[in-house]
């Protein structure tokens, strides 16, 4: 037995009596697999999270990206159109520090990752009771605190403890002291994926795709071990003559090494007469691999609601422009951003405020990029038609206003449909007043 099967086995026999993970700068996952590798065991049949599926990662990545670089705003809906209110606390912790811990693009993107993954995404509503005169008061929103999906339960009083049949609460268990806490609907913004059995609780997309991503994984590491094998196929050593098991074991032994793996890759070897190599070649072309691995990773893409160029795949793109192809992966997205909408303005808004006119809306026009002479043609036909004043234009451009720039401009000579041809009408009755001697005016008869 060779040095390195000695050592190895020695290992092996010490795995009964201790088991130590090497201290190391990576993750503890990673750490880990390091020592099953030490250990010999297989680190790829250990199950991994599937983050480390990089299309499922890809797709996360993208839509949270869009929610976070998304800004909110906020407006009011009154009888002479739609204005922008003063600047509130809430507003001001939704757009710059929800609280002490995050900004506002990464609690944001936290929501969508959590949808994503585990289908359910919780936040905790801090309010504070602020005295208003003598007897009154209202409460104020002091701050927004992320809850990991795993640390929160859903609990419906069907039984009226809490004094209200039919309520939703939510149970909150602190990870580290073990602390629970239930908290009033009122009080947790629960925002959820589509897909859902009970309308509650939503589903992740790893659920929905589990099975696909085990397919992922395993053609992952297939590709990992012909990396780690130099691309090198399998061997069969032929041979003549009868030879005992430890004569062949030496054999596989003695060329197992030199004939494949990654430093054996370009090297000669030389073979001794009556021995003979012939390679069980498998063409990944031939097993049309590329192809499945391709549309595998399409379909996670799809089922994600991502365009197959977040995945720089171009082939797959049949729009005219990256403007168009932006806009029908603004167009699935939609229906997310109202989902934010709704439960914003649920938990946020008081029921006065909502009648008033008070809502939050995502500003989905601010992820749109378009060119510079794209832009100007779009502010300049709606300035032409008094939609956009000059100082809304250089807001847009984030110019300083002017004075003057409030006033809307439109072309004089635009006039309403029901007086079209008024000009002409007046034309023709001029031309037939009676002159001074009691007749009708004649352009053609001569005075």
């Amino acid at each position: 037995m060779s040095k390195k099967k000695k050592r190895k086995q020695k290992l092996k026999n010490n795995i009964q009596n201790s088991v130590t993970i090497p201290a190391g700068t990576g993750t503890a996952e990673s750490r880990i697999l390091d020592w099953l590798d030490v250990y010999g065991l297989d680190r790829d049949s250990m199950p991994k999270d599937a983050l480390s599926e990089i299309t499922y990662y890809t797709c996360i990545k993208t839509n949270s990206e869009m929610l976070g670089k998304m800004p909110l705003k906020y407006y009011q809906k009154t009888k002479n159109g739609t204005i922008q209110p003063p600047m509130t606390e809430t507003l001001r912790l939704l757009d710059l520090r929800p609280n002490e811990y995050m900004s506002a693009t990464t609690l944001k993107s936290w929501w969508e990752m959590c949808c994503g993954r585990w289908g359910n995404a919780f936040t905790w509503i801090q309010r504070e009771f602020k005295p208003d005169g003598r007897y009154g008061g209202k409460y104020v929103v002091k701050g927004l605190y992320p809850m990991h999906p795993k640390n929160v339960s859903v609990v419906i009083d069907d039984k009226g403890i809490f004094g209200t049949t039919g309520c939703v609460y939510y149970q909150y268990t602190n990870p580290d002291t073990g602390e629970q806490v239930v908290l009033n609907s009122d009080d947790v913004l629960h925002f959820k994926g589509w897909l859902s059995n009970d309308g509650l609780l939503g589903l992740s997309i790893e659920d929905v795709l589990k099975a696909n991503f085990d397919g992922s994984k395993a053609a992952s590491s297939y590709e990992n071990s012909l990396f780690k094998s130099g691309l090198t196929a399998r061997l069969v050593l032929q041979y003549t003559g009868n030879y005992d098991e430890d004569r062949i074991k030496e054999i596989q032994r003695k060329y197992g090494d030199k004939l494949t793996g990654a430093k054996a890759a370009g090297k000669v070897i030389a073979i001794p007469a009556g021995l003979s190599l012939t390679p069980l070649n498998m063409s990944m072309v031939d097993a049309d691999f590329a192809n499945i691995r391709k549309y595998n990773s399409l379909q996670i893409c799809a089922a994600a609601g991502c365009k197959p160029s977040s995945l720089c795949d171009y082939s797959s793109s049949k729009y005219a422009s990256s403007e168009s192809e932006a806009l029908a992966y603004l167009d699935i997205f939609s229906y997310r951003l109202k989902m934010y909408e709704d439960e914003l303005n649920a938990k946020l808004l008081t029921p006065k405020e909502y009648k008033k006119g008070y809502r939050y809306k995502f500003n989905e026009k601010a992820v749109l990029r378009i060119n510079s002479k794209e832009q100007a043609e779009i502010i300049g036909t709606l300035m032409d038609h008094a939609v956009y004043t000059t100082n809304d234009s250089r807001d847009i451009l984030d110019m300083p206003h002017v004075e003057g720039g409030d006033v809307p401009l439109i072309n004089g000579a635009y006039m309403p449909i029901t007086e079209a041809g008024a000009a002409y009408r007046t034309k023709k009755e001029n031309s037939k007043e009676p002159d001074k001697d009691g007749g009708e005016n004649n352009e053609n008869s001569n005075s």
